[in-house]
């Protein structure tokens, strides 16, 4: 059984922890979280509303209409509350981080088996051609369908695709979860790294 990605009462503080940093409006601090799960948890609005009804019950929050949206924001005594539980927000932070490992782990182990269920199927199909083979009379050899393989290519290089782009979220969701800088000198330099792995497939497909 998959545990959950935070334990009782955590998520809570979180919440406080998010609009400390800013107000936001309920679809925005769902945002918020799935951003920091690097897209591989995302709470639904039955978990996020009722939460926030309860903080505003308690006066940590408030909440003031913005046109067709209401807007939540920290009351002081929500602010007190984070101090006084900085210790318990430190435990929150570094179980947010151990759910993002965990739920990239799953995101790549899902990839891993999908890949191994093509490979097998792929192995089945070549398997059943031989064996189709065997039992009819020789004829001239022909060339291989080169659009099926070429079929069955694209998808394995989809879910290796896939994978590397769930690795690398989870990475950089991870590093700054739990505290680690991304600057923009950082993110130039990334940018130059996937431009210049674009341009190699490029030439793998273009000699």
């Amino acid at each position: 059984m998959t545990p959950p990605v935070f334990s009782h009462g955590s998520l809570r503080l979180y919440l406080l922890k998010l609009l400390d940093e800013a107000p936001r409006h309920g679809y925005e601090l769902i945002q918020a979280l799935s951003e920091r799960f690097g897209g591989t948890y995302s709470p639904s609005a039955g978990t996020i509303y009722p939460r926030l009804a309860k903080l505003e019950e308690e006066g940590l929050v408030t909440k003031a209409s913005d046109g067709r949206k209401t807007v939540y924001r920290i009351t002081d005594a929500g602010r007190a509350e984070l101090r006084a539980r900085g210790e318990e927000l430190g435990r929150v932070e570094s179980e947010v981080t151990d759910s993002v490992r965990r739920l990239a782990h799953e995101v790549r182990s899902d990839v891993t088996a999908a890949m191994r269920s093509l490979k097998a199927d792929l192995a089945s199909a070549a398997r059943d051609a031989r064996q189709s083979a065997s039992r009819v009379p020789p004829v001239a050899p022909t060339q291989p369908d080169d659009r099926t393989s070429s079929r069955l290519a694209l998808q394995e290089a989809e879910l290796a695709l896939n994978a590397f782009r769930h690795d690398t979220r989870a990475s950089l969701r991870t590093h700054i979860a739990s505290g680690g800088s991304f600057t923009s000198a950082q993110l130039a330099d990334l940018r130059a790294e996937l431009e210049r792995s674009t341009e190699a497939v490029r030439r793998l497909l273009n000699p």
